[in-house]
């Protein structure tokens, strides 16, 4: 029997902890028995909500939020260590922006309808974690959108209008009164949630527990005697 999971990911684009936990957590999907069946749909969170919509200059947003360059290399040290040891090479120097990512989202909604989710996220943060792209600007969003098998043009047209910007601007409230504070944030089967970045190891023990739970409601009842 095949055990159906849901897992929702609670994630920001330019988060690197979420492209960390997302190499992770794929690590642990290729782990996974093969009788489990993972079903993974991204959710928005902004890191930065009251970002103005044109972005921020990085040295400036990195000045605002780490009190200069000095302290943001000392923490970003140990995000590259992390990222290296899943095959992410951080080119944190090369980010020209950090961007608004209500768009990022609305993109990676509509993706999901598609059926080309995960290929968005990922472009998304290779797009501003690698290759140092803007991806609050709707031209780079359309190109990542291409790349992933969506139709530029209708992406064009879709981020020109204000669908999902309440989707989005909803979800990301919702995930804050569940008493979401940071992500990655892992909801599986809407009952579980693993914080953080975790190791393939926490992922794998969370998939059996539910992989059990599954099995011991599927025993029927014993009859009336």
């Amino acid at each position: 029997m095949t055990t159906r999971i849901t897992v929702d990911i609670v994630s920001d684009a330019i988060c690197p902890w979420c492209f960390i936990g997302k190499r992770r957590f794929e690590r642990a999907l290729a782990e996974a028995p093969k009788d489990i069946e993972v079903v993974v749909a991204w959710r928005p969170y902004q890191l930065n909500p009251e970002m103005p919509p044109e972005g921020m200059d990085r040295k400036a947003y990195l000045s605002a939020k780490f009190g200069g360059d000095a302290r943001a290399d000392a923490i970003y040290r140990r995000v590259r260590e992390a990222g290296a040891s899943v095959g992410i090479d951080f080119n944190f120097a090369g980010i020209p922006r950090t961007p608004n990512t209500t768009d990022a989202h609305r993109l990676i909604g509509i993706a999901a309808r598609a059926d080309k989710q995960d290929a968005v996220v990922e472009g998304l943060f290779r797009a501003y974690f690698l290759e140092g792209r803007d991806i609050g600007n709707r031209a780079v969003l359309a190109a990542v959108a291409a790349a992933a098998g969506l139709e530029e043009p209708v992406i064009r047209d879709y981020l020109a209008g204000r669908d999902d910007v309440e989707r989005v601007a909803n979800e990301d409230a919702v995930a804050r009164r569940m008493g979401i504070q940071g992500v990655p944030c892992f909801i599986l089967n809407r009952k579980y949630a693993i914080s953080g970045a975790q190791e393939p190891a926490v992922f794998l023990e969370a998939l059996a527990l539910l992989k059990r739970e599954a099995a011991a409601e599927a025993v029927p009842a014993p009859a009336n005697s």
